[in-house]
């Protein structure tokens, strides 16, 4: 792999390898873009197959968090932590303790937390070594289960979707389809219950979809079905890349919104969905709830403020409609677009000087 090419390919500033030998630490820091502030982005831990793919994964992790701060108007640049291991072996307390020194020797630079494969637990220890963690348990002064704002954030940013295609924010009487009724998914059903909507949902894990039909009274198909099912929305909350060639046409839907990351396979499908005159809700903007959060406790968590601010996605995802029509471009690029004028602006703006 030629880094140095890819890195300026795709605007990276940074790709900083840590290694530890006490603990076999084998981390990947990658910082995207800080020219709106610190690089803001998690830490996952998987047994990548060689260390090529742990490259690629945490510079697509990182570019992907700077258009996600961006968009979300938050004053964090892209940042993301690949750990090479298997989160179910190679776990110990001296890992974590040595990723946080070498995130505390970046100074502020970078801040992060957890991801997939990585828990509250990992982090607590992390937190003996450095301050730059967020994410965190209430207990530790973090907002706790960033499901639960998610989840807000995509019911808002769905109410939006209603607005743009029906004129109505309303969700009442209209048939949304829930794919994943984990962390997110299942407190997003309760949003859209309560709000008179129905709902149809599938997940892979049974547990979580009794517990959803117990709870909600929600109709249970099987993980298969969901994507055919003839709906308003359709809301992917489990898996990337489900929006692609083979799933595009099967869909019978007048909307995607939902909290999954990465959902398009590739950027040439929001075309597609926008051939098929479905109306895409871009997954970094709508599910920024939980990056919200985290934003919030790295300035001394509020509740109350961090929930107003995910609700202003409701009004972002306005923004990107109206910029996609305007303009005749898909969402996707609208959002993008978004981004990166925010980046370019900003940055201009805080170019001056202003003393210590």
């Amino acid at each position: 792999m030629k880094i140095f090419e890819a890195m300026a390919r795709e605007g990276h500033e940074q790709l900083i390898f840590n290694y530890d030998k006490t603990s076999g630490l084998k981390a990947i820091i990658a910082l995207h873009d800080t020219r709106l502030g610190p690089a803001q982005g998690g830490c996952r831990m998987w047994n990548y197959e060689c260390e090529e793919d742990a490259i690629i994964d945490a510079m697509r992790l990182a570019k992907g968090m700077t258009y996600k701060c961006a968009a979300a108007e938050l004053d964090y640049g892209g940042g993301k932590t690949v750990i090479w291991g298997d989160p179910k072996t190679k776990k110990r307390e001296a890992l974590f303790r040595a990723l946080g020194r070498y995130v505390e020797a970046l100074k502020g630079r970078y801040k992060t937390g957890t991801d997939v494969g990585t828990t509250y637990d990992d982090f607590i220890i992390a937190l003996k070594e450095t301050r730059h963690v967020g994410a965190l348990p209430e207990e530790y002064g973090g907002g706790g289960n960033s499901g639960i704002i998610t989840a807000f954030g995509v019911w808002k940013g769905m109410k939006a979707v209603a607005k743009e295609l029906f004129g109505t924010d309303s969700l009442q009487g209209l048939t949304v389809a829930v794919q994943g009724l984990g962390k997110v998914g299942y407190h997003l059903v309760g949003h859209l219950v309560s709000e008179g909507a129905r709902v149809i949902a599938s997940d892979i894990n049974q547990e979580n979809a009794d517990r959803a039909a117990k709870d909600y009274g929600i109709t249970i198909v099987d993980p298969e079905e969901i994507m055919t099912v003839e709906c308003d929305i359709f809301s992917p909350n489990a898996l990337g890349a489900i929006l692609n060639d083979e799933s595009i046409p099967r869909l019978k839907c007048k909307a995607v919104a939902g909290a999954a990351n990465n959902q398009l396979a590739e950027p040439r499908h929001a075309d597609m969905l926008a051939e098929r005159g479905i109306l895409y809700a871009p997954d970094y903007v709508i599910n920024a709830g939980g990056l919200i959060q985290v934003c919030d406790e790295l300035e001394g968590y509020n509740k109350e403020r961090a929930f107003r601010k995910a609700g202003m996605i409701y009004q972002r995802l306005l923004n990107i409609f109206a910029m996609a029509k305007a303009e005749n471009i898909s969402t996707a690029v609208a959002a993008d677009k978004i981004a990166e004028e925010r980046i370019e602006t900003i940055s201009r703006v805080r170019r001056s000087y202003v003393g210590e």
